[in-house]
């Protein structure tokens, strides 16, 4: 196929500049359901005159519904948007960008989606959408278990989900680690609570604190109760989880002003699992917390890491430094760009 646009740039190069933009308002329709052309408009970058000409062809081709509630993508609108993604990729140099990155990050697989979630959100729901069918791929087992990490990127990704996802298999969906630190809806309890839901699958709940001191973590650890769900974690198959700019995180556990000197003065830029990184990969700080720990991972064997965002580059360049090697990782072209960019010096 690359054969055949490359022909296509050269005998035809207005045809496939038509092509790209058609599926950019098909997919920006998509995304931003029902909206009006004003609205779609000002996200496009593009003038009202023009788009009202692209919409009505897109309508006559019955791609688009136009009702007062705004424009809606039809269901044949819907096969076209998914089928020109592809070619839309090559076109765009996607397919390359992730070659280069999982080259360079020495990962499993990288999936790269057209955006910055920084600028526009509805990427991130894109970058769920990837996330999402490369875990429909990866669960082969007639029982799972998936551990799912807390954060606003997996609430993002719950919402998502729909019953159609357990067809054919049983899930069921454990918070990668205990949860009493930050917003409600970003806690893995509540998260898992959300896909088990959305999946008719189920979930346990493991209500102990995020943050613990280190004698009362040693005593809860005796606890039988601890130790079964952390039992049931680390028997995973398949994990879900974010990464996150280390200040951003550190923030959003409330972290006590002692702790936050030490992650700032060892100048951490990432943070998985509990875990901060600096940007050569090192641990500078550890979280103690219940769940999984770093050296469980490589026992489990589907994980997939979801982040993106321009400013979320150097938190996954740290990550990934010392992440397994059969890690999948979903971002969007903001990171990517930055990770790649110039002599790449953030890989380094």
């Amino acid at each position: 196929m690359s054969d055949i646009i490359n022909i296509q740039k050269k005998l035809l190069p207005d045809m496939l500049l038509v092509m790209q933009k058609r599926y950019q308002i098909l997919r920006s329709i998509y995304f931003a359901e029902p909206v009006g052309r004003r609205t779609l408009a000002q996200m496009l970058g593009m003038s009202e005159r023009v788009l009202r000409g692209e919409v009505e062809f897109l309508k006559a081709q019955g791609l688009i519904g136009i009702a007062p509630a705004g424009m809606t993508v039809t269901k044949d609108g819907l096969v076209v948007f998914r089928e020109l993604e592809s070619v839309m990729n090559q076109l765009t140099g996607i397919h390359t960008m992730e070659d280069r990155l999982r080259e360079k990050l020495k990962i499993k697989a990288c999936f790269v989606v057209q955006g910055d979630s920084d600028v526009t959100p509805w990427v991130l729901e894109e970058m769920g959408r990837v996330a999402l069918e490369q875990l429909d791929i990866s669960l082969t087992e007639k029982k799972n278990t998936i551990a799912v990490m807390g954060g606003s990127t997996m609430a993002t990704l719950a919402e998502m989900m729909t019953p159609d996802f357990s067809n054919g298999r049983e899930l069921l969906f454990v918070p990668g680690r205990g949860g009493l630190g930050e917003d409600l809806n970003n806690q893995a309890n509540t998260i898992c609570d959300r896909m088990a839901t959305k999946t008719n699958g189920k979930h346990r709940m493991f209500y102990v604190p995020e943050q613990l001191g280190e004698e009362a973590y040693q005593s809860l650890m005796k606890e039988p109760a601890i130790q079964e769900g952390l039992r049931l974690v680390q028997s995973a198959n398949a994990i879900l989880h974010g990464i996150g700019d280390a200040m951003t995180m550190a923030q959003r556990r409330h972290t006590n002003a002692e702790t936050m000197q030490k992650i700032t003065e060892r100048q951490a830029v990432g943070e998985a699992f509990g875990y901060y990184f600096n940007e050569q990969g090192e641990v500078v700080y550890k979280v103690p917390t219940f769940g999984l720990q770093f050296e469980d991972l490589p026992r489990i064997p589907n994980i997939i890491a979801l982040a993106g965002g321009t400013s979320k580059a150097k938190a996954i360049k740290s990550y990934m430094k010392t992440a397994p090697a059969h890690t999948i990782l979903v971002t969007d072209e903001g990171a990517a760009t930055m990770l790649l960019k110039g002599e790449n010096t953030l890989l380094k």
